[in-house]
């Protein structure tokens, strides 16, 4: 394979060898993986890429495109590298591009971590904290079944939890729906918008009673609602005095979000679906954002995630990166490493890795009593059993048959 001209001579002879993408599924949920090797033997970094609804495509963009573009690089070249990839393809962004992207960034931070025999956070300023306090999710098909998770995750130690509760068909989020809910209408196992508002509010003040005022609440809408539809909700949810509502409105509709800000007595958590960093500024600097949920891999990885962090803490917006089990443990590193450097901190999404990923991927980092802590091993402290990975191959179109179905009582198409 011919090697990248360099743009400027490197101080030593250390080059990019080989970029390539591994995909695996040992939780069921697609993984894709970024390994960069290098011509210092042993030496080689790992990243996040994971786009699991399109793993196919991303593993392609990265062995096919991204990938060649690199070899003969010097692997100390983050900010370069990541812009050449980021402008390589004339059109810009997008999640298949940004992911491939995002796995070589985190991979070469991984690298300059263990050439300086440091864990990345050090690399970024060191700690201003000792750990992230994390959520984790309490889901039920009934509000007492989701109270019930609830009351066994603060007995662990959690003291942030996301309530969702089944609604009836089939089309809800977070939890368990009720096939042929609405018998009489066009698409029986439909998600009906209104009954969601009616009920949501109950969920909230049963949880209050059951579970006090010592614990916070959160709440995903899974970006379902029209603006005035979710400020009817943030209004009726005052009461209840959450810790933030998420994804109120899509992606298509967030010019209307400082509107929806503003009238919300709750702070809204908005970023996941962002896949272009001048749009999670202009979120940020638009008003329109209290905690900015960007998923890392989504917008090119660690290096533009850090700027958006510090554009957060200028401005009085705290971070709270997208990370359930469809982001790897690599990619919970990076989160992490982010979540320790900077004041703009406010709360890290979490997830109980199975041992089959924690066998696949040793050094794994899960929460303990609420809390995420930094490994102190030099760049992500995570390793890959490429052999074991290989014997979780992933499934194609899990997400994709899922969303097909998400329709309201009428027939017509939600946003899953």
């Amino acid at each position: 394979m011919q090697e990248t001209q360099a743009p400027w001579p490197s101080r030593d002879g250390l080059t990019i060898t080989r970029v390539r993408a591994v995909v695996t599924a040992p939780e069921g949920i697609p993984l894709v993986v970024v390994r960069i090797d290098t011509s210092d033997d042993g030496l080689y970094g790992l990243g996040c890429a994971t786009f699991t609804q399109r793993f196919h495509a991303v593993a392609a963009a990265v062995d096919e495109h991204v990938g060649p573009m690199l070899i003969g690089r010097h692997p100390a070249d983050i900010e370069d590298i990541t812009r050449m990839v980021h402008l390589s393809s004339y059109w810009r962004g997008g999640p298949v591009l940004n992911n491939a992207l995002s796995g070589v960034d985190m991979a070469l931070w991984d690298i300059a971590g263990k050439r300086a025999g440091m864990p990345v956070y050090e690399l970024l300023g060191g700690r201003v904290r000792a750990a992230a306090p994390v959520y984790l999710h309490a889901e039920g098909a009934t509000v007492e079944g989701t109270l019930e998770h609830a009351q066994r995750l603060m007995a662990a130690g959690y003291h942030h939890v996301r309530l969702q509760t089944g609604q009836p068909g089939l089309g809800g989020y977070g939890a368990p729906g009720r096939a042929n809910a609405y018998p009489d209408s066009p698409h029986p196992d439909g998600w009906d918008v209104r009954h969601y508002l009616r009920t949501t509010p109950a969920l909230f003040e049963r949880a209050r009673e059951v579970l006090g005022e010592d614990v916070e609440l959160l709440h995903d809408v899974h970006s379902r609602l029209t603006p005035k539809e979710a400020i009817l909700l943030a209004r009726s949810l005052e009461p209840y005095r959450l810790f933030f509502l998420e994804d109120v409105v899509a992606p298509e509709h967030y010019d209307r979000l400082p509107e929806v800000r503003v009238a919300s007595p709750a702070p809204i958590a908005v970023g996941e679906l962002l896949v272009s960093v001048p749009d999670a500024a202009r979120l940020v600097l638009g008003g329109g954002v209290d905690l900015l949920r960007c998923h890392v891999s989504a917008i090119g990885g660690l290096t533009p995630a850090r700027k958006l962090a510090a554009l957060c803490e200028l401005t009085g917006v705290r971070t709270a990166w997208h990370s359930p089990g469809d982001v790897s443990p690599i990619g919970v590193a990076a989160n992490l490493a982010l979540d320790v450097t900077t004041p703009a901190f406010g709360i890290q999404e979490g997830h109980v890795y199975p041992d089959s990923v924690c066998e696949v991927f040793p050094g794994t980092l899960n929460p303990v009593r609420g809390h995420l802590r930094p490994a102190d091993l030099p760049g992500w402290g995570i390793e890959l059993d490429e052999k074991l990975a290989a014997a979780y191959p992933p499934v194609t179109h899990l997400h994709e048959r899922w969303a097909a179905r998400v329709r309201r009582p009428d027939g017509g198409i939600e946003a899953p």
